[in-house]
């Protein structure tokens, strides 16, 4: 027992010697730049925090991230890096704005943003069966399915703004046609957070939580990502649980994508992803693969997202920087589990 809780207390030190560590580059190359550190951090919290409808979109940000940050959990503990889901998450708009432009306004209101947000779950896991069935069955490493995959729902969505959905008269890259207000989901205020969307980001984490942590088919999936074969040897179904892995964290990314339409954008944008598939990839490795940790880093880095873009008015600094801090963040904490791991292992 001494021994674990050393283990324990070793783990816990290194982390946060790797944040200290992150701080300080960050701050040096902040220094590099020609600003001060403190300020770049005042400008950020105001830009993020400074009003209400500043605040409103951290929200907005956070609703899909935390989306596809539960998805991306199911795919990571089986052991699969699906760098696809940004093209889960394109798809999952492409097919929301699809099933609405279907109906042209025959429906209720309720039911057919309901409808949208089934038709992007559906589309978004279809995309990610289909990095599935190219990883499973045709050998495919899913690291590059997925990147491919990417591409081509990018051309997609392309196609379909300059031509059949181009807006009347003009294709353009701000995207397709308004949707009608009716369409839109309900924000909080002159804000763009939406209740319903953070809500439902907040239900998909408590099931991706309890899913996860107590369930067979949690515990099923990490013993697929431990050792595929050896788990199929136990009785364990590998190719199925290896599907339904992709499934899920498709219909999720899918999902983020159709909140992307119906509660931000009210179109199809050539960038409906916003990357918040490769931020999450972020977000998921800086959580450990742990659900619980999820939503306190993804609200920080919602932040920095927002935040960062007071930069370029107050301080003449590029919202990139916002990269530098999370990708710092990331680097020296995988190094600080790296080291943990070895010490661990060392007898």
């Amino acid at each position: 027992m001494s021994i674990s809780m050393s283990s324990i207390q070793r783990t816990w030190i290194l982390q946060g010697l790797a944040l200290l560590a992150a701080l300080l580059f960050v701050a040096v190359v902040i220094l590099l730049v020609g600003a001060s550190p403190l300020q770049v951090a005042r400008s950020m919290w105001s830009g993020a925090f400074g009003t209400e409808a500043q605040f409103g979109r951290v929200l907005a940000t956070l609703a899909p991230l935390t989306l596809c940050c539960c998805g991306l959990v199911f795919t990571f503990i089986a052991g699969l890096y699906n760098l696809g889901i940004e093209g889960q998450i394109t798809v999952g708009a492409i097919a929301a704005t699809f099933l609405l432009r279907l109906d042209d306004g025959h429906l209720p209101p309720p039911l057919a943003i309901t409808l949208a947000l089934v038709s992007g779950i559906l589309g978004g896991a279809g995309w990610g069966w289909l990095a599935g069935i190219l990883n499973v069955f045709g050998r495919v490493n899913e690291i590059f399915a997925g990147l491919g995959l990417n591409f081509v729902a990018q051309g997609w969505v392309l196609y379909l703004i300059f031509g059949p959905w181009k807006r009347p008269g003009v294709a353009s890259m701000s995207g397709t046609e308004l949707l009608d207000p009716s369409l839109w989901l309900p924000t909080w205020g002159r804000s763009e957070a939406s209740p319903v969307a953070l809500l439902l980001a907040l239900l998909a984490l408590g099931l991706t939580v309890m899913v996860v942590r107590n369930t067979r088919f949690g515990l099923q999936l990490r013993a697929v990502g431990k050792n595929p074969l050896a788990a199929f040897r136990l009785g364990i179904p590998s190719t199925q649980r290896l599907m339904m892995a992709f499934g899920c964290c498709g219909g999720l990314a899918g999902l983020a994508g159709a909140l992307q339409v119906l509660a931000l954008f009210h179109r199809l944008i050539p960038n409906i992803s916003s990357n918040l598939g490769f931020l999450a990839l972020l977000v998921v490795m800086l959580a450990g693969f742990n659900p619980l940790l999820i939503l306190p880093i993804a609200f920080f880095f919602s932040s920095l997202n927002i935040g960062s873009l007071q930069l370029p008015l107050s301080l003449q600094l590029e919202s990139s920087l916002a990269g530098v801090i999370q990708g710092s963040l990331v680097l020296f904490v995988l190094l600080a589990q790296g080291i943990s791991r070895r010490y661990r292992d060392t007898p």
